[in-house]
C-alpha cells in the first residue's frame, strides 16, 4: 500500500502540497513522488474495480472488528535490538510487511500476501522505493526534531502511527499520530482537519500543518475510504487465518482469602479473535464490584487467553456466574463455580 504520504516533522509531499525539503530539490526524486501519486490513484480504482465483491466483507453485529495499521520508528542510532529506521505493517494482530534500515526492503512477512504480488508484480519494488524514500525523511525529521528539543546528543527516537478501523457496528475510525522519544507529539483531527499538538515544541509543526488545507482533506479520504479498502482486500487475502474463529474455553476457579471471603477466578483461553466480552454476573445481572481484569495475552499457538476475578460471601457463591460473548460461540455461555467431581 502505498504510503498516504510523507508527513515529518520538518517535510511535507509534493503535488497538491509545496514542497518543503532540500531532498525534493532534485528532479529525480520529484519524478518518484509525483509517480507515487499517480500508482496511488491507479490503486485506488483498480480497489474499486477489481473487487467487486469487497463490500460484503463489512462486518456486521457480532462479528470482530478489524484494524490495518503501520508503525515507523527512527532512531538516532543503530544498536543489536532496533535498526536506525524501521516500517512494520499490520492487520489485525498480524504483521503482513516489514522493511528496516538494515535489509532495506519491504518484504511479506506472511505468506497470504504474495497474493498482491500475483495480482501487481511491481508492488514489492515500488513499496520498497517508498520505503527508502520515508527513511531518508525521517531521518532528516529526527534532527529537525532534536532541534526543536534543543539536544545535541544522545539516543532519540521519532514514531509515527497511522491506519484505520473497520468495526462490528459497521462504523470506521482512521488516526494518524506522532511521538517522539516515547512521547505524544502531534496528532491528526481528521473531523476538524487540523492537528492537536502534545506539547510547546510540536506548536511550529501544527501551525505549518493546519495552514495545508488540501493536503488534510486528502489526509481524511485516504483514513476514510482508501486505508478501509486495503484493510478489506488484505481481510480477504487471509480470510482463512484473519476470520477465523477458535472457542474458548471457559473455566471456574476458587482461592479462600484470609479474611473469610472467596476469590472466583473465570479464566478464559484458546480463543480467536482476540475481540471477547467477560462479565460476572450475580443473579443474571451484570456486577462490577470488586471485580478484577486480567490482559488479553497470546498463546504460542497464536490464540489469546485471559481471566476475570471476583470477591464474593461465601454464602452467596452460588449468585455469580461468568458470563462469556465471543464469536466462536453460537451463543453466550454462563459458567458457575463447581466443587470438583461434580
Amino acid at each position: 500500500m502505498v504510503n498516504p504520504g510523507l508527513l515529518l516533522v520538518g517535510c511535507f509531499p509534493p503535488g497538491p502540497i509545496p514542497a518543503r525539503c532540500a531532498f525534493y530539490r532534485t528532479r529525480r526524486t520529484l519524478l518518484s513522488l509525483l509517480a507515487m501519486a499517480r500508482l496511488l490513484l491507479l490503486r485506488v480504482v483498480a480497489l474499486l474495480l477489481g473487487h467487486p465483491g469487497i463490500a460484503l466483507l463489512n462486518p456486521a453485529p457480532g462479528v470482530s472488528s478489524h484494524s490495518l495499521r503501520y508503525f515507523y520508528t527512527a532512531a538516532s542510532e543503530d544498536n543489536k535490538w532496533l535498526s536506525s529506521f524501521i516500517i512494520v505493517g499490520y492487520v489485525d494482530d498480524q504483521r503482513i510487511c516489514q522493511y528496516d534500515s538494515t535489509v532495506k526492503e519491504q518484504r511479506p512477512c506472511v505468506p497470504w500476501m504474495s497474493k498482491v504480488e500475483e495480482e501487481d508484480p511491481s508492488y514489492w519494488a515500488e513499496e520498497t522505493e517508498v520505503s527508502r524514500i520515508s527513511e531518508l525523511f525521517f531521518k532528516e525529521s529526527l534532527v529537525t526534531a532534536r532541534n526543536r528539543y534543543n539536544q545535541s546528543g544522545g539516543f532519540h527516537t521519532l514514531q509515527q502511527m497511522y491506519g484505520c478501523d473497520l468495526r462490528k457496528d459497521g462504523s470506521k475510525a482512521g488516526y494518524r499520530q506522532y511521538a517522539y522519544d516515547g512521547k505524544d507529539f502531534i496528532s491528526f483531527d481528521k473531523e476538524t482537519l487540523t492537528w492537536t499538538a502534545a506539547d510547546v515544541e510540536a506548536q511550529t509543526t501544527k501551525r505549518k500543518w493546519d495552514a495545508q488545507s488540501m493536503r488534510n482533506q486528502y489526509l481524511k479520504a485516504y483514513l476514510e475510504e482508501e486505508c478501509i479498502l486495503w484493510l478489506q482486500k488484505y481481510l480477504e487475502y487471509g480470510k482463512e487465518t484473519l476470520l477465523r474463529t477458535e472457542t474458548p474455553e471457559v473455566m471456574v476457579t476458587r482461592k479462600v482469602d484470609h479474611d473469610g471471603m472467596e476469590t472466583l477466578i473465570c479464566r478464559v483461553g484458546g480463543f480467536y479473535p482476540k475481540e471477547i466480552d467477560i462479565e460476572w454476573t450475580r443473579d443474571g445481572e451484570v456486577w462490577t464490584q470488586d471485580v478484577f481484569h486480567g490482559l488479553v495475552s497470546p498463546n504460542s499457538d497464536g490464540t489469546y487467553y485471559t481471566w476475570r476475578s471476583i470477591t464474593v460471601d461465601p454464602k452467596e457463591r452460588e449468585r455469580y456466574q461468568c458470563h462469556v460473548e465471543h464469536d466462536g460461540l453460537l451463543k453466550p455461555v454462563d459458567v458457575a463455580w463447581e466443587e470438583p467431581g461434580m
